[in-house]
C-alpha cells in the first residue's frame, strides 16, 4: 500500500487534469452551464476523497479500505471522464 501522501498527490493531480481539461472543452464548446456543474462535481470529489484518506473507517482493515476507496474513486473519475468526452 502506497502511503497516504502519495494517494493524496495522486488524487490531487488526476482532479487536476480533469479540471484543466473540462475548462479547455469549456473555452471552445457551447456548454458553459454544464461545464460548471462539471467543474463542481470534480472539486468536490477532490474533497471527499483526501477528506476519506486522512479519516479511514474504524473497524476496518486498512488494506481492505484503502483498495476500495482507489476503486471507488477511478469509478467516479472514469464517469467524469465521460462526461467531460460528451461535451
Amino acid at each position: 500500500m502506497a502511503n497516504k501522501r502519495n494517494l493524496k498527490s495522486a488524487i490531487n493531480s488526476a482532479c487536476e487534469e480533469m479540471f484543466i481539461e473540462c475548462v479547455a472543452v469549456s473555452l471552445y464548446g457551447n456548454n458553459r452551464d454544464g461545464a460548471e456543474t462539471l467543474l463542481t462535481s470534480i472539486v468536490k470529489l477532490q474533497s471527499e476523497f483526501t477528506s476519506r484518506i486522512s479519516h479511514p473507517e474504524p473497524g476496518m482493515p486498512a488494506k481492505v479500505y484503502f483498495k476500495k476507496l482507489r476503486e471507488d474513486f477511478a469509478a467516479q473519475a472514469n464517469e467524469l471522464i465521460d462526461q467531460i468526452n460528451n461535451m
